[in-house]
């Protein structure tokens, strides 16, 4: 079920302003060049300013989950700029590795924030989003987002989000976010 767009708004607000002062990862809203809806480089975060608020807080938070990937693991790093021109079967759990810990790291932000009740949207969000990337690496086609949507997919479990310092490290669109 979509959350309302004011409750969605509120929890943006509250969301933005935790990153900036917990964190000290800037968010700028900004027009993010397409196809990209939103970028990170590891020491701040960029929503396009152009979003509904349902893909703005999604992007926002799985952005969040993105930076403490790349500042705490060179792993994580290294999976955001494959660019194989055919991923091996390796390479593709790798990358749904990386998106579902983004997702629990996503998850604990909005529980630190005091925020339960987008447990299953969040779920649902994620899911449709590595849907969408496991047809695209798989086949190369992109396909309306919102055709991977399904309703009540399992629940992500919140990942602890350790202590890291932003760091820039290269923009996304360097590497095989789409």
């Amino acid at each position: 079920m979509k959350p309302d767009p004011e409750r969605l708004r509120a929890v943006f607000n509250r969301l933005e302003r935790l990153i900036e002062d917990r964190w000290g990862v800037p968010v700028r809203i900004q027009d993010v060049p397409n196809p990209f809806t939103g970028d990170l480089d590891g020491g701040e975060i960029m929503v396009d300013y152009d979003l509904d608020i349902e893909d703005a807080v999604f992007i926002l938070i799985h952005l969040f989950g993105h930076t403490v990937h790349w500042n705490v693991s060179a792993q994580a790093r290294s999976v955001a700029f494959l660019q194989p021109t055919t991923w091996t079967d390796d390479q593709l759990r790798a990358a749904m590795d990386y998106e579902q810990e983004a997702c629990r790291y996503s998850l604990q932000l909005l529980h630190d924030a005091g925020i339960h009740d987008l447990d299953q949207w969040i779920s649902d969000f994620a899911a449709c989003d590595s849907a969408y990337l496991m047809h695209l690496y798989r086949t190369g086609e992109k396909r309306p987002f919102r055709s991977f949507w399904r309703d009540a997919t399992p629940l992500a479990t919140p990942l602890a989000i350790p202590e890291f310092q932003p760091t820039q490290w290269l923009s996304r669109h360097q590497g095989t976010v789409v």
